[in-house]
């Protein structure tokens, strides 16, 4: 029998990030006390809850000290070794469990388990050494992708191979060690599909998410994304699938190619509140933040109606290259809600809030999205 964990209880959030920043603020927005712990001083999650604990994900002494304070441990990111979630797992209730982690903070794992329960990935071999790349190629051909088998987010431990000649840098990028060779896809569209699966297995999702990315990192995401409906619903039936066959409590989202020809292809998937799905905060009437912590504590879930389309974009380290952003040019439209993360340096490529546009269609929405983020800077 499941018996919810209640608000007055602490939870505990391993990952200091921008994602477990806003699980916490939801968390304490309906009563939870918050305690996180990562490496970092001072984290983003951290500023925002009632106890931060600093200290490795490896020291397992530590964390079975964090987890017996709390009453359900979750995760911010997929890539806390599974060794902490199993020793977290003696102390308290982890959700998702060890074994969702170990599955999928590893590219071949993941892609293995997805072929193996009927789900369409790109062609893919697992290799090792540079022979084994040399050796790949051949299967594969050209254009390929070379991705890190572990620790690989924002297109950081990826390059694309055009041709034989390509294979030395390509391995040196990827730190020469455990790799996955794919088959590059020609894809039209590229989709998220966020969905919460409960304790009793009951399912909610928010439907396809378009996004774009520049650079290999996430810059626009539009929902509902602009693809056929029936699309969009064989991608949430896929979500399903994936969600129960992993046996998830929590969030996850399924990263999906879209091909010109309607086929869906699994790029990745992330046990975790997801880039995309930010907007749900303004855009929802539950945002997934929300719908995660009700899910790990055992509470129904929330409605994930989209009060009316919307666009995200996000704000990277690059707009602080001249100064500060100038926060109120861009919000001198009322519709734009702005989000910053409490990161204390800006860097090209880092993620450093996000502003979200709610609007009567898409297409106004994204117009005026893009409209405030330029005008933020004079020089972008």
């Amino acid at each position: 029998m499941n018996t919810p964990i209640l608000p007055g209880s602490a939870i505990g959030i391993l990952g200091g990030g921008q994602l477990g920043r806003m699980l916490a603020l939801a968390a304490r927005t309906m009563g939870y006390r918050v305690h996180n712990l990562s490496p970092d001083r001072d984290s983003p999650a951290g500023q925002v809850s009632d106890l931060e604990v600093i200290a490795p994900y490896y020291n397992l002494d530590q964390i079975r000290f964090f987890a017996a304070g709390v009453r359900v441990v979750t995760f911010e990111f997929e890539n806390v070794p599974s060794d902490s979630a199993e020793a977290a797992a003696e102390q308290t209730i982890v959700r998702p469990k060890h074994s969702v982690l170990h599955t999928t903070q590893h590219r071949a794992r993941e892609k293995e388990f997805l072929r193996s329960i009927g789900v369409e990935v790109a062609r893919f071999l697992h290799v090792r050494t540079f022979d084994e790349l040399s050796s790949a190629l051949g299967e594969i051909g050209f254009p390929a992708v070379l991705k890190t088998a572990t620790a690989g987010y924002d297109g950081k431990g990826q390059y694309r191979l055009d041709r034989e000649d390509d294979a030395p840098a390509a391995w040196g990028a990827v730190g020469k060690k455990d790799a996955v060779l794919e088959s590059f896809v020609e894809f039209e569209k590229e989709i998220s599909v966020l969905g919460a699966r409960g304790v009793d297995g009951s399912f909610v999702h928010y439907g396809a998410i378009e996004n774009i990315h520049v650079n290999h990192v996430l810059d626009i995401s539009i929902a509902p994304a602009r693809i056929p409906a029936a699309t969009a619903q064989r991608a949430v039936e896929l979500t399903r699938k994936i969600l129960e066959e992993l046996d998830v409590v929590g969030v996850l989202c399924v990263e999906i190619f879209v091909t010109p020809a309607g086929e869906l292809i699994v790029n990745e998937l992330a046990p975790r509140p997801h880039n995309s799905a930010h907007l749900t905060i303004d855009a929802c009437a539950t945002s997934q933040f929300e719908q995660q912590l009700r899910a790990v504590c055992g509470l129904p879930f929330g409605s994930t109606e989209l009060l009316k389309p919307a666009v995200m974009v996000n704000l990277l380290g690059d707009l602080w290259n001249d100064g500060e952003p100038d926060w109120a040019a861009a919000l001198r439209w009322f519709e734009v809600n702005l989000h910053l993360y409490g990161k204390d340096e800006a860097s090209p490529g880092r993620k450093m809030g996000h502003l979200t546009v709610l609007g009567a269609t898409v297409e106004e929405a994204l117009e005026t999205a893009l409209t405030a983020r330029a005008a933020l800077s004079r020089t972008l």
